[in-house]
C-alpha cells in the first residue's frame, strides 16, 4: 500500500515525496511495516568486490533510508566486520526511528573450516559484537545465518535460538528470524521453532532462474512467519556484468546467465533491473532485499520498484521468459558456495 506514511518516517531528514510513493508491508506477524526494497548489506564490504568504496557506501546507505527503504540487512560474514562497521559509520547521521535493521549469526570467516559456529558460546559474543560494530543499543532482528549449513537443526533450535531468545529479552533485540538457501530446510526450522521463529530469509529462490521459493509460501503464511525474499540477480548472475568467478553456478546455469546479458546488451537493457522488477511480484512476500554498493544501482533498483518497466523492458522481459529461462534453476545448497572469495 503507498501513499501511506510508516512509523519510520521523519520528517526534515527523509523525502517525503519518495517515501509517500514506496510501497510498505507489514512483516508476519511482527509490527513491522518494512519498505518493499530492503539494503542488502553483503555488498557494503569486501567480501565480493575487493575496489569497494567505503565513502561512497555509506552515502549510498544514507540516500536509501532518505529514499523511503527502511530495512537494512547484514551479518558478520559480510567483511569479515566491514559492513556493520561501514553501517555504524553511515547510520551515526540519520535518526534511529528512522529504520528497521537486521544482523545475524552463525556465519563468519572465509576459511571453511571456521566458517560457521552456532554454538551458545559464540552467538553471544558474535551479537555484542555486532552492536558494538554498529554503534545501536538493539537490533531490530536478529538471524541464524543460513540454517541449512548448520551441522543439524537441533544444535539451531537448542543452543542458537535460545541465545537470541536471552538477547530479546533483555531488550537488545526484538525479533528472531533465519536464512538460507534450502528453502525446506527453512520450513523445517521455522516449524519446529513455531512461535519462537518471526521471520525467514530466503536468497535467490524467486528469480527469473529458480521459483523454488512458491513451494512453502503457503506454510510460511500459515504460521504467520514474515518472509524476506533476497537476491533477485542470483548473486550477479542475473545482470549485464555477469557474476563473479566464485559462482557457484553450473557452467550450463552460467551460460543461461551470459546468453540473457548478451540480449539485453543488445536491446540497450540491464539485465539486473529486470531482475529485480521479475523477483519484486511475488505475492507474499513484504520486502525485497537487494545487494546495493553505490548510488547509481540505488537509481536502478529504486527504478524497477516505483517506476515498473518501461514498454521496451517489458517486451525484453517476456522473450528472455518466453526463450531463455525455460526452467527452473539451481546450484544445490549453502555449501556449495563455501569458498574463498578471491
Amino acid at each position: 500500500m503507498t501513499g501511506t506514511l510508516p512509523a519510520t518516517f521523519v520528517k526534515g531528514f527523509h523525502n517525503e515525496e519518495l517515501v509517500h510513493r514506496m510501497e510498505y508491508r507489514k512483516l508476519g506477524g511482527t509490527n513491522l511495516r518494512v519498505s518493499k526494497i530492503a539494503l542488502g548489506g553483503a555488498t557494503l564490504s569486501a567480501l565480493f568486490d575487493k575496489k569497494f568504496d567505503e565513502e561512497e557506501g555509506i552515502r549510498t546507505v544514507q540516500e536509501a533510508i532518505k529514499s523511503g527503504i527502511n530495512y537494512i540487512d547484514t551479518a558478520p560474514f559480510y567483511g569479515q566486520g566491514q559492513s556493520e562497521q561501514v553501517l555504524g559509520k553511515a547510520l551515526m547521521d540519520v535518526p534511529r526511528e528512522a529504520y528497521y535493521i537486521a544482523t545475524k549469526v552463525g556465519r563468519y570467516e572465509l576459511e571453511p573450516d571456521r566458517m560457521f559456529d552456532f554454538t551458545a558460546a559464540k552467538t553471544r559474543e558474535s551479537v555484542k559484537k555486532s552492536l558494538g560494530l554498529l554503534g545501536l543499543d538493539y537490533v531490530d532482528v536478529l538471524q541464524v545465518h543460513d540454517v541449512d549449513a548448520a551441522p543439524s537443526l537441533d544444535l539451531v533450535l537448542k543452543e542458537t535460538i535460545p541465545v537470541l531468545e536471552e538477547f530479546v529479552k533483555a531488550g537488545k533485540a526484538r525479533f528472531i528470524g533465519i536464512t538460507g538457501y534450502d528453502v525446506d530446510v527453512l520450513k523445517e526450522c521455522a516449524e519446529r521453532a513455531k512461535g519462537r521463529v518471526n521471520i525467514v530469509l530466503s536468497y535467490a529462490r524467486y528469480t527469473l532462474l529458480d521459483n523454488t521459493l512458491l513451494r512453502h509460501m503457503k506454510a510460511f503464511r500459515e504460521l504467520n512467519v514474515g518472509v524476506i525474499c533476497a537476491a533477485a540477480h542470483a548473486l550477479g548472475l542475473l545482470t549485464n556484468a555477469g557474476p563473479q568467478a566464485w559462482h557457484p553456478g553450473s557452467p550450463e546455469l552460467q551460460q543461461v546467465g551470459r546468453q540473457a546479458a548478451e540480449i539485453c546488451k543488445q536491446r540497450g537493457v540491464e539485465l539486473g533491473k529486470l531482475a529485480m522488477y521479475y523477483s519484486t511480484q511475488l505475492e507474499g512476500a513484504a520486502t525485497f532485499l537487494i545487494g546495493i554498493p553505490n548510488r547509481r544501482l540505488l537509481q536502478v533498483n529504486l527504478d524497477a520498484v516505483l517506476n515498473g518497466l518501461n514498454s521496451a523492458e517489458q517486451e525484453v522481459l517476456q522473450y528472455l521468459r518466453e526463450n531463455v529461462f525455460k526452467q527452473s534453476y539451481s546450484w544445490g545448497s549453502t555449501l556449495s558456495t563455501v569458498r574463498d572469495f578471491k
